[in-house]
C-alpha cells in the first residue's frame, strides 16, 4: 500500500528523545499508511546505531547530512518523501495515537471541496519534563506557541492577516506538492523566525491555514530559566536577520515599540529578564556584525 503521509524530523544528538518519538508513531491508528524520514542534521554515530538495532512497522528513511540547521534538514526529507501529504514534526514531540489521521482527515476533506490546506495541529509542554515559570511564560505569552490565541478558530482556518504567526513546524502538515513549492530558507544560520517567513510564503501563495486542537501533541522539551533566556538572546540575533531577508516581518522594535521594550526589559519580572535578553540578542549581533546600533 502506498502511505498517505510522509512524517520528515530533523533531528540532532537526540536519540533517545527520538527513540520515544517513533514509538508514538507506531502507536498511530493508521501507521499502515505512514513513512518516517528522519533526518539527522550533521553525522551522529548513536543516532545512527538506533536505525540499525531496530526494525519499524513503516516504511523508514534515515540519512545525515552535514551540519546545517532545521530547514534544511527538511529541505532534504521533503526531496525523498512519497506520500502524497506531508506531515513535519521535531523530534522531541510525542504524537497522541489519532494525530496523523486527524491529519490526513482534514486533507482529505479539503481536497473533496477542491483546495489545498496547511494543517496546524495542537501542541502542549510534556508535564512528564517539568514544567518551570519560563515555561509557562512562553506559553502565556506566545513567545513558544500561541495556541491560547487560537481557540476562536478551532476546526477552522486561521484568518489570513495571522496565519504566518502559527506556521509551527513542530506539528504542520501539508501536500508533498506544496512542501516542495515553497522549501525553507537555507541561509539562515540561527535558530528562529524560519517559520514564520516560511509561513508568510504559503500566505502570500493563498494557502490557507487549518487549525485542528484535536490533532494533539506533547512537547519533551524540558527549559530551565537559563535555557530560555539563552534561546531569547538567540532568537534576538535571528531577528535581526530574518527582518532584513523580511522586512515586513516586523521582529524588530523600533520607534516607540523598542522604547517600550526597553522599559519592560527594566523590569525584574520573567517577561522583563526576556526582553532584556532578546534586546541583548539584537544589539550584540548588530554590534558584531558592524552595522548601527539599535536605537
Amino acid at each position: 500500500m502506498q502511505s498517505s503521509l510522509s512524517i520528515i524530523i530533523p533531528t540532532y544528538r537526540r536519540p533517545d528523545i527520538l527513540r520515544e518519538c517513533l514509538r508514538r508513531i507506531e502507536a498511530q491508528t493508521i501507521r499502515d499508511r505512514l513513512e518516517v524520514i528522519v533526518v539527522s542534521d550533521g553525522e551522529d554515530a548513536r543516532t545512527r546505531s538506533l536505525f540499525a538495532d531496530i526494525s519499524f512497522p513503516f516504511p523508514l528513511d534515515f540519512f545525515s547530512i552535514p551540519k546545517s540547521q532545521q530547514g534544511v534538514a527538511r529541505n532534504h526529507g521533503v526531496e525523498r518523501a512519497r506520500a502524497p501529504y506531508i506531515l513535519f514534526i521535531g523530534d522531541d514531540m510525542f504524537l497522541e495515537p489519532d494525530a496523523c489521521g486527524k491529519h490526513l482527515k482534514v486533507h482529505e476533506r479539503q481536497m473533496n471541496n477542491g483546495h489545498s490546506t496547511a494543517v496546524l495541529g495542537h501542541v502542549a509542554w510534556d508535564p512528564a519534563v517539568g514544567i518551570t515559570p519560563a515555561m509557562r511564560w512562553l506559553d502565556r505569552t506566545g513567545w513558544q506557541f500561541g495556541y491560547r490565541f487560537l481557540s476562536p478558530y478551532a476546526h477552522k482556518e486561521i484568518p489570513r492577516k495571522i496565519q504566518h504567526r502559527f506556521t509551527y513546524t513542530s506539528q504542520i502538515s501539508l501536500p508533498t506538492s506544496v512542501a516542495r513549492g515553497f522549501p525553507f530558507r537555507e541561509d539562515a544560520v540561527l535558530y528562529g523566525w524560519e517559520d514564520i517567513e516560511w509561513g508568510m510564503r504559503l500566505r502570500d501563495a493563498g494557502i490557507p491555514l487549518f487549525f485542528e486542537p484535536d490533532a494533539k501533541a506533547l512537547h519533551h522539551h524540558h527549559l530551565s530559566d537559563e535555557d530560555s533566556l539563552r534561546r531569547m538572546e538567540t532568537l534576538g540575533r535571528s531577528a535581526v536577520i530574518f527582518q532584513k531577508f523580511k522586512p515586513e516581518l516586523h521582529i524588530v522594535p523600533t520607534g516607540f515599540k523598542l522604547l517600550l521594550y526597553r522599559l519592560a526589559a527594566l523590569l525584574t519580572t520573567t517577561g522583563g529578564r526576556h526582553r532584556r535578553a532578546f534586546l541583548k540578542g539584537m544589539e550584540t549581533f548588530t554590534r558584531e556584525k558592524g552595522g548601527q546600533n539599535i536605537a
